[in-house]
Formats: C-alpha cells, sequence, structure tokens
C-alpha cells in the first residue's frame, strides 16, 4: 500500500492529540507486541463449570490488529498466562507469533527482536502491570491502558483513552497506521468497496 503525501483527514485528527516525539517513534515501527490480559481483554477471568477459562475480546481489537498486519507490521501476543483461547483469536486474525506463559518479557521481547532483525527502537509493546515494566522500558514505543497502575501507566510514551478489552488495541493501532501513513488507504479502500457492492462495512 503506497503511502500519501497528504495525511487523510483520519490520519491528521488522530495525529493532531499525540505530542511529536511519540509520532516519531511509532513511525518507526515493525513489529508490535501486544499483552493479552488488561490489554487485549478487560483483566477479568470468567472460569466454566470445568474450570476452563473464558477470555472476551472486541471486533475492533481484531480488526486493528489484522489491519496492522496486513500493513506490513509484525503483531505479536505475548503473555504470562496460558489459554487455547489466546491461540484461538491469534489464529482468527492471522497472526502466527503467540508467546504464552512467559515471566521475563524483557528478555522475550530481545530475543524476538534479534530473531525478527528488527532494532529495539522500532519495537513496541503495550502492557499493562508490572510484568510488563521491564518490556515497555526496553523498547521503542511503549503503550499502555487507562486503568494500569498509575507507576505502568507513567512508564508509556502514550496511554490509550478506550478501555481494555474495550477499543484501547485499536487506538494503538490507528495510532501506529496514522503515524505511517496508512490508515487513510484502509479507510478508502474500504468506503470503495462499500459504495460498489451496495453494503455496509462489517
Amino acid at each position: 500500500m503506497a503511502i500519501p503525501l497528504t495525511p487523510h483527514p483520519a490520519e491528521a485528527l488522530i495525529l493532531a492529540r499525540v505530542p511529536q516525539d511519540v509520532r516519531e517513534r511509532v513511525s518507526r515501527l515493525r513489529l508490535m507486541i501486544f499483552d493479552v490480559d488488561g490489554v487485549l481483554t478487560d483483566g477479568r477471568l470468567y472460569y466454566g463449570e470445568h474450570g476452563e477459562t473464558v477470555k472476551r475480546f472486541h471486533a475492533l481489537d481484531g480488526f486493528g490488529l489484522r489491519m496492522l498486519h496486513e500493513s506490513g507490521i509484525e503483531v505479536v501476543f505475548m503473555t504470562g498466562r496460558d489459554s487455547p483461547t489466546v491461540s484461538r483469536r491469534a489464529a482468527e486474525l492471522g497472526i502466527s507469533e503467540v508467546q504464552q506463559g512467559v515471566r521475563d518479557k524483557s528478555a522475550a521481547v530481545t530475543a524476538l527482536a534479534q530473531r525478527c532483525n528488527v532494532e529495539l527502537d522500532a519495537v513496541g509493546f503495550m502492557g499493562d502491570d508490572i510484568i510488563d515494566l521491564a518490556a515497555m522500558q526496553r523498547v521503542g514505543f511503549a503503550a499502555s491502558v487507562a486503568e494500569a497502575p498509575v507507576y505502568v501507566a507513567q512508564a508509556a510514551h502514550w496511554v490509550a483513552t478506550r478501555p481494555a478489552g474495550d477499543g484501547a488495541a485499536r487506538e494503538c493501532c490507528d495510532l501506529i497506521l496514522a503515524a505511517q501513513g496508512r490508515l487513510g488507504g484502509y479507510i478508502t479502500s474500504r468506503t470503495r468497496t462499500t459504495i460498489t457492492a451496495g453494503s455496509s462495512p462489517q
């Protein structure tokens, strides 16, 4: 997807609220890592009758993650827990790199960046708790959610305004795409497709 010289109005709207130093950090990203519980979900854990864990994901976040992946940015799920639900959600979105049961996320992020041949200043991490702090301090772009403890949010370069599991990750994805001049292309192409097909967007 070619990057236009003039920002799309939606991109300009998003970037107008973001400091220049954050825009520059986000514009370099090639690899974006998301914690799961408390970022892609609301952090609540629901246990079924047989002890299975149920997690609640949001379609808004899912489409943002898909756009990010399709734009050429590697998207990774990294969580301290183990859950088949996370693997299933990643598979639905076409995300192949899922790391579960990770206790040292800083080391895992460093190893992943080396394996992907990506400098750490081109890596982003979105987390919400103490286990995420070291990784957030290691990457070029650290993001968090409004519900995070204050000392975690303060370690982030940017904090979402939408709730975790309810559009926070989508807000982050839109920011990245806007800073890299790619969001407008999705909006334009989807609008044209909708008009041509005569149907409503999903």
